[in-house]
């Protein structure tokens, strides 16, 4: 096939790297012209996956030109860009027979839309040619090889398996999926529960804690996603529980370290300031609050994160009233 990649962080460079090793013929489009032309001169992306080279076989560019007449679009952008710059390139990007593949994590803040629909309606291609990839999966460990496996979800079954062959490789296994919506929703949400379990690392509660607001956090997922459409056994799946624990769990979890650092007192404004990458979660915490006021959805914990990182409540409070809610029996 022939491949753009769209977005040039982490796991965009790691994508590319993924599809050329697969042996499709790849341009790596990055936003900053002065970015792509650091890339081209380094064969590295020295500022968000240091030490893993770029082959000269990927193509780098800025023009928008060189994404004409291809197979496959992979958009691996900040979620809350994906609409603008999916609107800037649309001019440039095949609208016949190509596959479009979100990459992002998140939930539009205002629109409270997915990826996969933001990509549909921006670019005016059916949803039915459109996939999600998600799943337990930091770039800094794909671009190593380190046996990693995803899912791609696609209302289209044809389109799942396609993906699916486009991306596999012996350290990059992939599931197929048709929930698209339990696919998106559960790589968005599973960052608000990182946030969270960071907060309980740096306020310095134990493993009882972060393994009780994983599960509970899971249930909260589960319980938002079956309301908007989404299939059950996708929360215990690779997007949902797989997804979930190691993002909870992983230094590399951008989201965890926010939440660490919220923990230990800092405040969520410098703690961005000083992050070079984007945290998802954060603007996810807003969407998630937002959904599940929208669909009266009981969604406690998400509803303490939304009130600590916009609210400026203690995180110990915040904890406390989690613990003393009205006692209930388990329920999924």
């Amino acid at each position: 096939m022939n491949a753009a990649v769209i977005g040039a962080g982490g796991w965009g460079t790691t994508l590319a790297r993924v599809l050329d090793e697969r042996g499709h013929h790849v341009t790596l489009w990055a936003r900053r012209e002065s970015f792509a032309e650091l890339l081209r001169q380094q064969r590295e992306n020295s500022e968000y996956l240091p030490g893993i080279s770029i082959a000269p076989s990927i193509g780098i560019t800025h023009e928008a030109s060189a994404l004409r007449q291809k197979d496959l679009y992979v958009f691996a952008l900040p979620s809350q860009e994906t609409r603008l710059v999916a609107s800037e390139l649309s001019a440039h990007i095949s609208k016949e027979r190509s596959l479009y593949i979100s990459a992002s994590k998140g939930i539009e803040r205002g629109s409270l839309a997915r990826m996969t629909q933001i990509i549909s309606e921006t670019l005016k291609v059916p949803m039915a040619r459109t996939a999600a990839i998600s799943g337990p999966s930091h770039a800094e460990e794909v671009a190593r090889g380190i046996p990693t496996a995803i899912v791609v979800a696609s209302e289209d079954h044809d389109v799942a398996r396609d993906v699916q062959h486009a991306f596999f490789l012996p350290s990059f296994r992939v599931y197929s999926s048709s929930d698209v919506i339990g696919v998106e929703l559960a790589g968005a949400l599973k960052n608000v529960i990182a946030i969270c379990a960071g907060i309980t690392d740096g306020a310095g509660f134990g493993d009882n804690t972060k393994a009780a607001l994983i599960t509970r956090g899971l249930a909260e997922m589960r319980r938002l996603g079956i309301a908007l459409g989404a299939e059950e056994h996708t929360f215990s799946g690779l997007a949902g529980l797989g997804d979930l624990v190691v993002t909870c769990a992983s230094a590399h979890s951008r989201n965890r370290y926010v939440g660490e650092q919220i923990g230990r007192g800092k405040k969520l404004a410098d703690i961005l300031s000083e992050m070079k990458m984007i945290a998802e979660g954060v603007s996810t915490t807003e969407s998630a609050h937002n959904l599940a006021q929208l669909h009266k959805i009981e969604m406690p914990i998400v509803e303490e994160t939304y009130k600590i990182l916009f609210s400026h409540k203690d995180p110990r409070e915040a904890t406390n009233d989690l613990m003393m809610r009205d006692p209930k029996a388990e329920r999924w």
